[in-house]
């Protein structure tokens, strides 16, 4: 049976994964904080993406751009005029909602997430049952001020994407690194959005993590390149990230209901619990975006062909994932509930075990000498620290080891070190795989490299 998003959230703030931001002071909407084992899980899915789409490649550079650039930047891209969703609000309660978060309250679904839809005469709002006022648009920039006054003269944005920062530094990026095209220019990072509504847990938030990159290539390719891409990201999916496939929905976007500078988008969609939505997407954005850079800028964005002499503007593929909403599948796939026997014969009671892929568990291994005593911890501590110099690792000496273990499963650690009073003999430990809870006794000297073994297999 599929999990709930109640579950998830309950585990994610028992265990340390993620706690609701500020707390103390009652929280603030849709602010999340990522806890120990939330920070640990998000850096290897970072990790993991960036060694599979960048660092295992030859045609991939990274940057690592401000969050705050000059505003003509977001005049180019077109988010000061367009970058909006549609909202109306309640004339009674003044709650606000976006329109096709609205219908979905009120059991009506549009035909697609993104298009624009007017809401009906009969529709009133989901908290009160107040009238709605008519759609206005609302901008999705979140806006600060540089400098001693506020005004417009002062006026910057937080960066509601990396893309354009990707797009601005083109031309130095080539220029150093003479790359040819097809090339890919990549970074991970924070971006903002003064979201109308949020929620569902991480899935929409106003702070989150992008990781992306444009790729530039001849406008005669981008066919074949963008099926590569999409075989890629598949790829990702399945051998990566580990996902049951079958929770992915393939969207190809019709025409018509596309960003207007998209010639082909293909969105990744998830079957939350909440309902199929997105997850991330691939579009084709032909030369939209160096073209109007190249006109609000007034700088020379073209390539020059080394081998023809054909000078042009590139055409660009971008692939984008949200960091968070990886992170929030990983969860979901991970969690399962089954029956494990306990230490009388013949028993068993349930555990929570979060089967996440080795490469991506929050800890790699945990070691737990049986107690406390001292003469167990001259043994534990230093075999921990010597596993740390390979692997993360959780050092636990408190409560009966058959709660240790529980506590390992669910947060997900891949293999447990017991070290017992046999161990102060025999120079072994036993280690205890988390999917099979098998154990096996392993020499001290050994525990490193098998470990090792373990992972690269």
């Amino acid at each position: 049976m599929p999990v709930s998003l109640d579950t998830i959230v309950s585990l994610c703030k028992r265990r340390g994964f993620v706690f609701p931001g500020s707390e103390i002071y009652g929280g603030l909407a849709n602010s999340w904080d990522y806890g120990p084992l939330g920070h640990l899980l998000k850096q290897n899915i970072k990790n993991a993406w960036w060694k599979f789409f960048v660092q295992e490649r030859e045609d991939m550079v990274p940057l690592d751009a401000a969050i705050i650039m000059n505003p003509r930047v977001w005049e180019a891209s077109g988010h000061l005029e367009n970058f909006s969703d549609e909202l109306v609000e309640c004339k009674k309660c003044h709650h606000r909602f976006r329109i096709d978060h609205l219908l979905e309250a009120k059991g009506i679904t549009p035909k697609y997430d993104k298009e624009q839809v007017k809401v009906p005469a009969e529709v009133t709002c989901p908290d009160c049952d107040g009238k709605l006022t008519e759609p206005k648009a609302f901008n999705l920039m979140l806006k600060t001020f540089l400098g001693t006054t506020e005004d417009s003269s002062t006026t910057v944005y937080l960066r509601p994407e990396t893309a354009g920062s990707m797009f601005i530094n083109f031309k130095n990026i080539q220029s150093v690194t003479r790359r040819r095209l097809p090339f890919g220019i990549a970074q991970i990072g924070k971006c903002f959005r003064n979201e109308i509504t949020t929620g569902n847990f991480i899935f929409r938030t106003r702070e989150f993590e992008i990781a992306e990159f444009e790729y530039f290539i001849h406008p005669n390719d981008w066919e074949k390149v963008f099926e590569m891409w999409l075989g890629e990201i598949k790829r990702w999916w399945r051998d990566i990230m580990q996902v049951d496939m079958d929770n992915l929905v393939w969207h190809e976007i019709p025409d018509g209901e596309r960003a207007h500078y998209s010639k082909r988008t293909v969105d990744v969609e998830y079957k939350y619990p909440f309902g199929v939505k997105e997850l991330h997407g691939i579009a084709y954005r032909t030369d939209f975006d160096l073209s109007r850079h190249e006109k609000v800028s007034g700088q020379d964005l073209h390539y020059t062909d080394p081998e023809t002499n054909e000078k042009f503007l590139p055409h660009v593929i971008e692939p984008s994932f949200g960091i968070d909403r990886m992170l929030l599948v990983a969860l979901l796939e991970a969690y399962y509930e089954e029956d494990a026997p306990t230490s009388e014969e013949g028993e068993t009671e349930k555990r929570v075990v979060m089967k996440f892929p080795k490469h991506l568990a929050p800890y790699q291994v945990a070691v737990l000498p049986l107690s406390k005593k001292e003469e167990l911890a001259k043994v534990s501590k230093p075999l921990a620290q010597e596993l740390r110099q390979h692997f993360m690792v959780d050092y636990d000496e408190t409560q009966s080891i058959g709660k240790r273990y529980r506590r390992q499963d669910e947060i997900g650690t891949p293999y447990c070190i017991t070290v017992d009073f046999d161990s102060l003999e025999d120079k072994k430990v036993t280690v205890r795989d988390r999917d099979t809870m098998k154990q096996e006794r392993i020499a001290i000297k050994n525990v490193v490299e098998y470990l090792k073994d373990k992972y690269n297999n």
